[in-house]
């Protein structure tokens, strides 16, 4: 709440189980999704997706992508493509084609993965420092 002169004030940034941007049902996308936020896909959407924040695969939604990096990524309709993301979670509607790297993991009834799942203590989704913060200080010529 208070903070002591000086220091700098905490990284502003979206909460990582919200999502800010919908690609509509009606939309189809080639590209790339990247950033920081969380992203829903009705549509369908070809290309790679590396989000810090949570993705949203909807029911109807869906997707190809080589590898997917999400903070949490949510499956209720069809992705084809390796998923890391911290959490992973299959709806009864999500289809899957690809392997997943997660420290967490979970399905409802019905939902069908065709791949491998690793299941790891800690992950590194692979995000540099966010750009709000600063980058670190290289040795002095000293060192």
């Amino acid at each position: 709440m208070f903070r002591k002169k000086g220091e700098p004030l905490p990284a502003a940034g979206p909460p990582p189980d919200r999502v800010e941007s919908v690609l509509g049902a009606g939309i189809a996308w080639k590209g790339e999704i990247h950033g920081q936020g969380g992203v829903r896909i009705e549509g369908a959407f070809d290309g790679t997706i590396a989000v810090r924040g949570l993705l949203v695969i909807a029911e109807g939604g869906r997707v190809t992508s080589e590898h997917i990096r999400a903070v949490a990524v949510v499956v209720g309709g069809s992705l084809k493509g390796d998923i890391t993301a911290q959490r992973v979670e299959i709806k009864a509607t999500g289809r899957v084609w690809g392997n997943v790297v997660t420290t967490s993991f979970s399905t409802e009834e019905g939902a069908f993965l065709r791949g491998q799942i690793t299941m790891e203590d800690e992950l590194d989704l692979g995000f540099g420092p966010l750009e709000s913060e600063p980058p670190p200080e290289a040795p002095s010529e000293g060192e």
